[in-house]
């Protein structure tokens, strides 16, 4: 299939319609048998679940071509799972796994077209997402739901694509201590906005939260996980129930140690310890890794050894060896790489 005429290079991370997605609906107690449509409208009842009591989870994942010219997704059964997880949490049916790995796989070939080049730089971003759909006045799960995927072609999600970040700590909580920091769902990310341009207008790129109950310990920002390096290369993230479980995080846990070498840890991260880590990075699906520069503690900088300028030896190492194995370069683990066509 020809692709569309789309300067990949420079499309940015942005919403573009692209032709066809996923819908399917859940009715009696039953989803159906779902279907694609060019239709990209969504009609609800004003007192939709979705719109009165937020009961929406979403999930993130790209397709890429590879080298050779295949188009692949990384991990999808990763985030049916995860998916399957944020449902059963917010009282939602779960759309069943096998499912879900179909769906991405039909909404990514009917999108053939959107799916950048290779060498681009670019990718198609897949958003499968559920919401309660049918009217809901008392607190209540809702009765009927809708799942849906839908694609869009993207660039780097920072602008300023591999630059090392300048983050803050936030006075804000990301998550309450036993509550939904854990999963997907929408609601988690609408508490985020307020911080997050709280933060620009201060002039960072991103916020550091710590945790919700001491507020000692490093958990992640409004949309990553946090991946630290040690001064004699240990490899440490953060450990708690109240973050999203990065499937990304825990590809790069696993890269660093059978393909690096390197020693990991998964532990509770004091904020006291980050002054004395020589590299810091957010991992992500939308950025992989973006390398952090500087942490900005109420005036208090931490600065470190890596630098402002690009990303610190072990990161980059990291980041080569998972893109390397997700664009068809080097030979990756059974089942992470899921063909499309």
């Amino acid at each position: 299939m020809e692709k569309k005429n789309l300067d990949w290079a420079n499309i940015g991370f942005a919403y573009r319609k692209t032709d066809m997605r996923y819908v399917s609906n859940y009715k009696n107690g039953a989803w159906d048998e779902g279907t694609l449509t060019a239709d990209d409208q969504i009609v609800i009842s004003e007192c939709a679940g979705v719109l009165q009591y937020s009961q929406s989870c979403f999930e993130g994942l790209k397709a890429y071509t590879t080298e050779d010219g295949h188009i692949v997704t990384f991990r999808p059964d990763l985030n049916a799972q995860r998916m399957e997880d944020s449902a059963k949490r917010l009282e939602m049916p779960v759309f069943p796994k096998e499912r879900f790995v179909d769906a991405v796989t039909q909404v990514v070939a009917a999108n053939e077209a959107y799916v950048p080049p290779y060498g681009s730089g670019a990718t198609l971003y897949i958003r499968p997402y559920m919401f309660g759909s049918s009217p809901v006045i008392g607190v209540k799960p809702a009765d009927e739901y809708q799942f849906r995927i839908l694609t869009t072609p993207v660039g780097p999600y920072f602008k300023g694509g591999a630059k090392p970040l300048t983050i803050c700590v936030s006075d804000f909580d990301r998550a309450a201590p036993h509550g939904t920091g854990h999963i997907k769902a929408g609601l988690n990310y609408a508490m985020s906005l307020h911080a997050i341009m709280e933060a620009h207008r201060h002039g960072f790129d991103e916020n550091m939260y710590l945790d919700p109950a001491t507020r000692t310990k490093v958990e992640e920002t409004g949309g990553a996980n946090f991946l630290f390096v040690t001064r004699d290369n240990k490899v440490v993230t953060p450990k708690s129930d109240s973050i999203l479980p990065s499937i990304t995080r825990r590809s790069l846990v696993y890269v660093a140690k059978e393909y690096l070498g390197l020693e990991v840890e998964e532990r509770e991260v004091l904020f006291d310890e980050v002054k004395e880590f020589a590299e810091c990075g957010l991992c992500g699906t939308a950025a992989v890794i973006s390398p952090v520069g500087k942490v900005v503690n109420h005036g208090q900088e931490i600065l470190f050894p890596s630098g402002m300028e690009k990303m610190g030896p072990v990161t980059q190492k990291l980041y080569d060896t998972l893109t390397g194995i997700q664009m068809g370069h080097i030979k990756a683990p059974e089942g992470w790489i899921h063909v499309i066509k």
